[in-house]
């Protein structure tokens, strides 16, 4: 059998086993019923469904009939290391500096792996999405979230 798209059977290649990985973790906990979801529940239904478009992806990597081959081409790294960087920086900043400092940090972060990065753009972003996202989660389902430093 040939690979007809280089790029689809790589990235059916890796929904497949990321969401396989997330539906093996999800039966360490309890699944409960379909009325009393447990913790286990969610995570399997949807590490399932992730691997299920994974192959349907990879099958038709294999067998549409289009040009020769969709190679893979570069790797972005700077938006790559800059979203997993910023998402890194967020989880060891939060219980230390406050969600309303590391959380627009993180958007700032983020916006520097764009082409277009520009400091107003970022900032402002960073400001309009902790308002939101603080006046959601900390008061609006009133989450036990820092805002600042400890």
């Amino acid at each position: 059998m040939k690979i007809r798209s280089q790029r689809d059977f790589v990235s059916g290649v890796l929904l497949v086993a990321v969401g396989a990985a997330f539906a093996i973790g999800a039966t360490n906990y309890d699944f409960g019923s379909a009325s009393r979801p447990g913790p286990g529940y969610f995570p399997f239904g949807l590490g399932t469904l992730l691997a299920v478009l994974g192959f349907t992806i990879l099958y038709t990597s294999l067998t549409r009939n289009g040009n020769n081959g969709d190679p893979i081409g570069k790797v972005p790294w700077r938006p790559l290391l800059c979203i997993v960087g910023a998402l890194v920086f967020f989880g060891f900043a939060l219980p230390r500096l406050g969600f309303l400092i590391s959380f627009p940090a993180m958007i700032v972060i983020t916006s520097a792996g764009s082409r277009e990065f520009a400091w107003r753009d970022a900032l402002l972003n960073a400001v309009i999405l902790t308002a939101l996202s603080c006046g959601l989660f900390v008061y609006g389902l009133q989450l036990n979230i820092p805002l600042w430093p400890a």
